[in-house]
């Protein structure tokens, strides 16, 4: 059974950023439908694909399955030989929380910094609370890539769905000119250089939609 990934646009959706590259990362095949989010009947087009009306979701045969987290683990279970998450009990269960506290927080840094991976705005003011955001993203980081790093550039070594959760925050501070550590402008290099992520950004590039809510 093929898999259909349903996402919004690339230039804005980190929601859909998330499956779509952990998909990719771990070489699972998928049909791509984009929906333009937030303007007039996307709700409604979306809404035949996933019950919640929003972006992402997925599916496969008769099953839907929305929500970026939700989507991750159907995937891992489908393709349990893919390599979404890592082999370790232990690093399983820290890429999987840090995932969790990507996926319910940082709210400031969400609604202060909304991803838009055609901008670049240098010098970009930083709020406390998002300030806040980035050290603890920082912490996350650099803890992550010293206990589980050893194996390459990425979060946990290897490229997974940890990567794919953070891709998001990487593009929002490269957008927003966020002063980061060498440590952690080393990582987020790894991440821009990955060639799924290039793909992403270069269709970002292409795309013709442009919403003004979103354009700082």
């Amino acid at each position: 059974m093929t898999l259909t990934l349903i996402i919004g646009n690339k230039n804005y959706s980190s929601w859909s950023l998330r499956p779509w590259l952990a998909l990719k990362g771990a070489g699972i095949g998928f049909d791509e439908v984009v929906i333009p989010i937030y303007i007039e009947g996307s709700r409604e087009q979306i809404l035949q694909h996933s019950p919640s009306g929003k972006v992402p979701a997925l599916r496969h045969g008769e099953i839907t399955v929305w929500d970026s987290l939700a989507i991750i683990e159907y995937a891992a279970e489908a393709f349990p030989d893919a390599a979404i998450w890592p082999a370790g009990r232990e690093a399983r269960a820290w890429a999987r929380s840090i995932c969790a506290e990507m996926h319910s927080g940082f709210v400031p840094l969400r609604k202060q910094m909304t991803m838009n991976v055609r901008r670049r705005i240098p010098g970009f003011p930083v709020a406390e609370d998002v300030a806040e955001n980035v050290a603890r993203i920082e912490t996350i980081w650099s803890e992550t890539r010293r206990r589980f790093g050893e194996g390459g550039p990425f979060l946990l070594g290897s490229f997974s769905a940890a990567d794919a959760f953070y891709a998001p925050v990487v593009t929002r501070f490269v957008t927003y000119d966020v002063q980061v550590s060498a440590e952690s402008r080393a990582y987020m290099d790894a991440i821009l250089g990955h060639p799924d992520m290039r793909d992403w950004c270069r269709s970002a590039a292409e795309e013709s939609w442009t919403l003004p809510q979103f354009e700082v």
